[in-house]
């Protein structure tokens, strides 16, 4: 069996979680919203959101974010938003948007200790290096490969692809982690390793890990250092 030597990885979900415990929209929607309009109904934030996963859903690239936030707006009843308040929307927030999981750095310095090298490979608006340098943790990686900047998401494999590019790396050599297990059945369709992150599993399994503590072990396993 070809040895590991790089490692591919998600980024939410399996190194970030959001402040606030939404992806999308970002916490301080509402209140940007209100703020600019006091009068919108309460609500119909719940099926705005709804409506804003569904479209970005759809998609099978990511979503232009103006096109996103539009999209929600209009199901609050402003059909007709102003520049000011789209450009808040995208504007960066006022404190963080994302944490890192407290098993995040103490697995990228076992890894990088164990001489693994690694990427992002995240379907993200780009930008996304900015935060993880903001995170203090971009330095692990040797790059990131995020969907906005390829026009495609996983399970596509030119995500995949730019993963290991960045790594110089074959697929054989690499190992991807997801909390997806449909995406890491995809990365191993094309010859990847693979190992799905399930925090709310009650044990591990074959291929499946609860926390991102046995990720080194399980490098081990697939023949690696």
């Amino acid at each position: 069996m070809p040895t590991v030597r790089g490692v591919l990885f998600d980024a939410g979900g399996v190194l970030t979680r959001p402040v606030g415990g939404r992806w999308n929209p970002r916490y301080d929607f509402e209140s940007i919203v209100r703020a600019h309009h006091p009068g919108v109904r309460q609500d119909l934030f719940p099926y705005a959101i709804t409506t804003g996963q569904t479209f970005l859903d759809a998609g099978t690239s990511t979503a232009d974010r103006t096109d996103y936030h539009r999209t929600m707006l209009k199901e609050l009843g402003i059909d007709d938003p102003s520049a000011a308040l789209l450009e808040e929307l995208e504007a960066p927030a006022a404190g963080p948007v994302i944490e890192l999981y407290p098993d995040a750095r103490p697995t990228l310095e076992r890894l990088r200790a164990a001489g693994l090298r690694m990427s992002i490979v995240s379907d993200n608006w780009a930008g996304l290096e900015a935060t993880f340098a903001g995170l203090d943790v971009a330095h692990y990686f040797e790059g990131f490969a995020i969907s906005e900047v390829l026009g495609c998401r996983k399970p596509d494999p030119r995500m995949y692809a730019e993963g290991s590019r960045l790594l110089s790396l074959p697929p054989s050599a690499c190992l991807f982690i997801n909390d997806d297990p449909e995406l890491v059945a995809a990365a191993r369709d094309l010859g990847y390793h693979g190992v799905t992150l399930d925090r709310s599993a009650t044990h591990s399994s074959d291929g499946v890990i609860r926390s991102l503590d046995e990720l080194l072990p399980e490098v081990r396993h697939t023949g690696s250092v």
